[in-house]
């Protein structure tokens, strides 16, 4: 490894790494203790480790791998106030590392820090709704490593391996109350409960590690699919006898509050704006050959005014997932919108239309407290065969 500068952040330390199993790295590397964190991640080693860590932390004033002596991307270290050297070691708990986070409320909720990185933010500095996502499928996908029902499958348990069965998210529901700023540390709780007789529901809250609120719900809706056959399945009685024991009865949104409303089908004529050829690459394809559930936002916002992205702030997603998408489709992204009114005391926008709207000057720079209210739909070029519908809550900044 190389010698990467220091940053406000981050200090260098000198580690020594060694894994039983005759695998040895040289001595005197230098890396940042963050580069360490994510190099062990990436790999599924299936031996103890034993890592011993000389660090030399100066004073700093507000380092994220040391937030209250707590494990940040799992990495602890402690409260390092003075210029100090200190040797000390840890032994790997399994064969998963230890990045993973850890369960609370009787194994029902597991938890999990990360802290809001340099290239998972927007123009404003803040954390994109393309970042928070990614957070929640990384928390969600450790989730099911942490509790041992991992099988070789995205995701999937044991059972739904040996049956070539994957998990599909067919809806999320995601409100955004505020959004982290680049360094910032946030704490992830999820977890899972039934939803009908063959689906799953999986919620997340996300909390600003430092005050403790709440600034993001999430709550999905998860279904089998066969990995060959590419169709939908009951959940077999054998992989609902493995997830049952974590089912938690709780909501991270309350019912009432949760964006139930159909989504309206856009066409050439209802659509204001239209973005075509839109094309996936290689690396928007995940672990069970389709396109990560993730990229859809990105399509989306294509066809979304540069006016609205740079004077709205989201605060709301519902994607719909209807079909499959792979890298050799050629896509359209479609987009409408509509004023909205946010009822005073209301954290999510109720369903007050004034009036429907194109994405005129006019309509973009209204003075008035409505917020906008966009329709989308990512579609199949060739054919049209809807893929993705979505609505967007756009929350103004001024």
């Amino acid at each position: 490894m190389t010698s990467m500068a220091s940053s406000n952040n981050f200090n260098l330390v000198q580690c020594n790494y060694s894994q039983k199993g005759g695998v040895h790295t040289p001595k005197n590397n230098v890396f940042r203790v963050g580069f360490l964190a994510s190099t062990t991640r990436n790999r599924r080693i299936l031996m103890r480790q034993s890592v011993k860590v000389k660090a030399s932390v100066g004073r700093f004033d507000k380092g994220v791998e040391t937030v209250n002596g707590k494990k940040v991307n799992g990495v602890r270290l402690g409260d390092q106030r003075e210029k100090s050297s200190k040797d000390c070691s840890f032994e790997e708990p399994n064969d998963r590392g230890v990045l993973l986070g850890r369960f609370v409320e009787n194994r029902f909720v597991y938890r999990q820090t990360f802290a809001i990185r340099s290239y998972e933010i927007g123009s404003d500095k803040t954390a994109t709704m393309e970042t928070l996502m990614n957070l929640l499928q990384e928390t969600a996908l450790n989730h099911v490593t942490s509790a041992g029902l991992a099988g070789n499958g995205f995701g999937a348990t044991h059972e739904m391996s040996l049956r070539k069965m994957i998990w599909v998210v067919t809806r999320i529901h995601v409100q955004v109350e505020k959004y982290s700023s680049w360094g910032d540390v946030v704490e992830i709780d999820t977890w899972v409960n039934a939803a009908g007789k063959n689906g799953m529901r999986r919620d997340w809250i996300i909390r600003d590690f430092v005050t403790q609120k709440i600034i993001t719900r999430a709550t999905s809706t998860w279904v089998i699919m066969n990995r060959e056959t590419r169709r939908l399945s009951k959940i077999p009685d054998e992989v609902r006898n493995e997830v049952t024991p974590f089912y938690l009865n709780r909501d991270a949104i309350a019912t009432e509050n949760i964006d139930h409303e159909k989504i309206e089908k856009l066409t050439d004529e209802t659509a204001a704006r239209i973005r075509h050829g839109l094309a996936p690459s290689w690396s928007d394809m995940d672990a069970n050959q389709h396109v990560n559930n993730v990229k859809y936002i990105g399509w989306i916002l294509e066809s979304v005014p540069v006016k609205v992205l740079e004077e709205y702030y989201m605060g709301s997603i519902t994607l719909e997932y209807r079909r499959e998408c792979r890298q050799s489709d050629m896509l359209d992204s479609l987009t409408s919108m509509k004023t909205r009114l946010l009822e005073k005391d209301q954290n999510f926008p109720i369903c007050t239309t004034l009036k429907a709207c194109s994405p005129t000057p006019s309509a973009l720079s209204t003075t008035s407290p409505a917020n906008l209210e966009c329709t989308h739909l990512v579609r199949m070029q060739d054919d049209k065969a809807e893929i993705v519908r979505a609505r967007t809550i756009w929350i103004s900044k001024h």
